[in-house]
């Protein structure tokens, strides 16, 4: 690959890793880019998780560091969301790509709906002591957005978001918080996985890894400064279009 386009790969990792950190879907811009320098889908699918891995890491220290969240706070979701990627990321090589691209983009709509029309739910501040022990129900969902994770990950943030604000009644700032620490442990099975199965470019990974991780410092003291307020507009914007790139492209 020629050396230039190794800064526009950081580049887009940058942006790919603000986006993740606030919201979610940055692997929409990271996947087909990866694709188009001549990576396989399972191997761009692989290498997008190197990113992933780094971008987490400077997430949840970003986060810990202005003390948004404690260890005890997010551990035991991480349990089911770590199960489900593990199984996910192993069956994540027979996909049909439009149909889920448009499964994707119906469920983007409807979460779009959620922010639009309950407000309320998202910009609530966290009052009382947070409890977010696992439940039968909790366990069910964070296995399910976990095996979507491993699967494809594309998106994965923006469940997650759902699941901690609305499945666990977790502020919007924390849910930030815990989401990267949920995709930080999962992303660690995951990208074995990958690894194992010899489908990760470390180069390119590592690469935009490191502007992933940029931007992933940039949006937790985004996230902190600005408040809930801003993350539900920015989430809304990001909702629409990417549902928009997904449902008509």
């Amino acid at each position: 690959m020629d050396f230039w386009l190794y800064p526009i790969v950081a580049l887009v990792g940058a942006i790919a890793g603000f986006i993740n950190t606030l919201a979610g879907s940055g692997s929409l811009l990271t996947l087909p880019v990866l694709i188009f320098l001549g990576l396989p889908a399972n191997v761009a699918n692989g290498t997008n998780r190197v990113g992933i891995f780094m971008q987490s890491i400077a997430a949840v220290g970003g986060f810990k560091k202005k003390k948004v969240f404690e260890w005890n706070e997010g551990i035991w979701l991480t349990i089911p969301a770590a199960i489900g990627a593990l199984v996910g990321s192993m069956v994540a090589v027979d996909i049909d790509e439009q149909l889920m691209n448009k499964i994707i983009g119906v469920l983007l709509v409807f979460m779009f709906i959620l922010l639009l029309v309950k407000p309320e739910r998202w910009l609530k501040q966290q009052t009382e002591k947070l409890n977010t022990k696992l439940t039968p129900l909790r366990f069910i969902i964070f296995l399910a957005i976990g095996f979507y994770g491993g699967f494809i990950q594309a998106g994965v943030g923006y469940f997650l978001l759902s699941g901690l604000v609305l499945g666990v009644g977790v502020d919007l700032v924390k849910a930030n918080a815990l989401k990267v620490l949920i995709t930080f442990v999962f992303t660690i099975l995951a990208l074995g996985v990958f690894i194992y199965n010899s489908q990760v470019d470390y180069v390119l990974g590592i690469t935009m890894g490191l502007g992933n991780m940029v931007g992933a410092w940039i949006a937790t003291h985004v996230a902190v400064k600005k408040g809930a307020v801003f993350i539900r507009w920015f989430l809304l914007g990001c909702v629409l279009v990417f549902a928009f790139k997904l449902l008509l492209f």
